[in-house]
C-alpha cells in the first residue's frame, strides 16, 4: 500500500490534469477554491486544510510527473528510516503547523515548502545519497538540499512576508532535528574544549636561553632578570649576584 507521501502525489498529477482540461478562468477559480486560506476557513470552508497540498508546484506535465516521482521517492526513503507512522506523522505536524501559521498570520499558501520540508529530512538521514540532476548529472542530495536553503532564503529576501508562511512550513523540521542538532553541536563544542585543554597541558616547557646555575630560573621565569657568565662559564642571574 502506497504511503501517505505517494497518495498526495498522485492526487497532485490528477488535479493538475483537471487544470488542463479546464479554460484560465476556470482554473483560476478551481485554484481558488483549493489553497489554504485562514480567513475563508473560518468561514467554514474547512476542506481548505487539506486541499492545498494537492496544488501542483509547476506548470509543465512532464515537471508535475517527475516532482510526484520525486515526492514518492522521498516519502519511501522517510518510510524506511522512520516507518509509515512516524511519517505521516512528520507531514500531518507540517500541515498543521502550516494551518496555525495562516490562522496567525492571515497568509495563502500551497503546499511548496512543506514538501521542501521533506527533502530536508531525507538530506538529513541519507545525506550522501545520489540523484541524476536534470538526469545526466549526478549530485549529492545534501547539495540539492543546501541549493533549496539558499533558493528560500532568496525567495523571503525577494518576498519579506512570506517569512512566516516559510517558517511554519518548516515547524515540522525544526522540532524533528533541531533538539539533536543542538545536542550534537554542544557535545562537539565539549569535545573540543577537552581536546584543547588536553593539547595545552601536553605542551613542552618554553623554551630558554639563560639558565641560572645557583637558583635555576631563566629568562622565562622572570623577565627581568638578567643574566652573566662567571668565571667558570655558568650563568648566574641578577638576583643570585647580589646575595
Amino acid at each position: 500500500m502506497p504511503g501517505l507521501v505517494s497518495i498526495v502525489s498522485i492526487l497532485q498529477v490528477a488535479t493538475f490534469c483537471l487544470f488542463m482540461m479546464m479554460s484560465p478562468e476556470g482554473r483560476a477559480r478551481y485554484l481558488e477554491f483549493l489553497v489554504l486560506d485562514a480567513g475563508l476557513v473560518l468561514k467554514g470552508q474547512v476542506w481548505r486544510l487539506i486541499t492545498y497540498i494537492f496544488v501542483p508546484t509547476v506548470g509543465s506535465i512532464l515537471w508535475v510527473i517527475v516532482g510526484a516521482m520525486f515526492q514518492s521517492w522521498l516519502g519511501r526513503g522517510l518510510e524506511q528510516a522512520w516507518r509509515p507512522f512516524r511519517v505521516t506523522l512528520y507531514f500531518i505536524g507540517g500541515m498543521l503547523a502550516m494551518a496555525i501559521g495562516s490562522m496567525i498570520f492571515g497568509y495563502t499558501a500551497t503546499g511548496l515548502f512543506l514538501f521542501q520540508s521533506l527533502l530536508m529530512a531525507f538530506a538529513v538521514i541519507y545525506p550522501n545519497e545520489e540523484i541524476l540532476l536534470f538526469f545526466i548529472l549526478p549530485i549529492k542530495i545534501k547539495w540539492i538540499a543546501w541549493l533549496n536553503v539558499a533558493m528560500t532564503v532568496l525567495f523571503v529576501m525577494g518576498d519579506p512576508s512570506s517569512f512566516w508562511m516559510v517558517v511554519f512550513s518548516y515547524l515540522n523540521f525544526f522540532i524533528t532535528f533541531g533538539p539533536g542538532f543542538v545536542k550534537d553541536r554542544a557535545q562537539m563544542a565539549k569535545v573540543g574544549n577537552r581536546r584543547a585543554r588536553y593539547e595545552e597541558a601536553s605542551k613542552p616547557d618554553a623554551a630558554f636561553f639563560h639558565q641560572c646555575v645557583v637558583c635555576g630560573k631563566t629568562e622565562v621565569d622572570d623577565r627581568a632578570l638578567e643574566f652573566r657568565v662567571n668565571d667558570s662559564g655558568d650563568e648566574v642571574c641578577s638576583i643570585c649576584r647580589k646575595r
